[in-house]
């Protein structure tokens, strides 16, 4: 479910500006739907959540994604199960599985104003064969971290986003149609700007006191 972001009062407690945009530095020909925001809003992909973004499909198949996503601070990513579907989180599978290990790389980008860690999810070594010019659905769910935290994919309304099909459509299955998420297919690492860590003061990093979250 939709992170509720607190009151902007709470931005004083940072000692510093708002995190600079993270840049995917090295795209390799697919999808891409824009950098990652970070500042905005995220929507949860455990908890029994599935958050759903169209794609079209490149010459290359899909053989890696990349997305943002908020964490805990301290969380890291384990695993995550995604699938290429014809419709949202429905019809034809195109491929599927649970990223965990050495197809998982979870990569600190920033802290952003709320507390959250802003981390660049890859998920490698696929082999999923895509039409080129055709739409897909990524799924995303049942992320993992060893605390049991939530995890959030972080929405970027497409904001920034090239090529064909973007801004992708989106949809979270508690609620339907939302705007879309921070993802590539067939990208490359991610670069933050530099400076752009938002640094908080020692106690802020209490989130119960920084973010409301409602999750039904």
């Amino acid at each position: 479910m939709r992170l509720h972001l607190a009151s902007l009062t709470l931005l004083c407690l940072a000692l510093a500006a708002i995190p600079a945009l993270a840049q995917y530095d090295s795209f390799r020909g697919g999808y891409d739907n824009g950098p990652i925001n970070g500042t905005t809003d995220a929507w949860t992909i455990n908890f029994g959540y599935v958050v759903s973004d169209t794609f079209v499909g490149g010459d290359n198949g899909v053989q890696v994604f990349q997305f943002g996503v908020w964490e805990f601070p301290g969380d890291t990513m384990t695993s995550v199960d995604w699938s290429i579907t014809s419709g949202e989180n429905s019809g034809t599978v195109y491929g599927s599985g649970t990223a965990s290990g050495g197809s998982l790389t979870d990569k600190f980008i920033s802290t952003n104003q709320y507390g959250y860690y802003i981390d660049l999810i890859t998920v490698a070594g696929l082999d999923v064969f895509v039409s080129s010019g055709t739409t897909y659905w990524l799924n995303l769910q049942n992320a993992a971290v060893p605390s049991g935290n939530p995890v959030y994919w972080d929405e970027n309304s497409g904001a920034g986003c090239g090529g064909t099909g973007c801004p992708s459509q989106a949809s979270e299955s508690a609620i339907g149609t939302i705007p879309s998420e921070a993802f590539t297919i067939n990208g490359g690492g991610s670069t933050p700007e530099p400076g752009g860590i938002v640094l908080f003061a020692s106690g802020i990093l209490g989130l119960a006191g920084v973010l409301r979250r409602k999750l039904f």
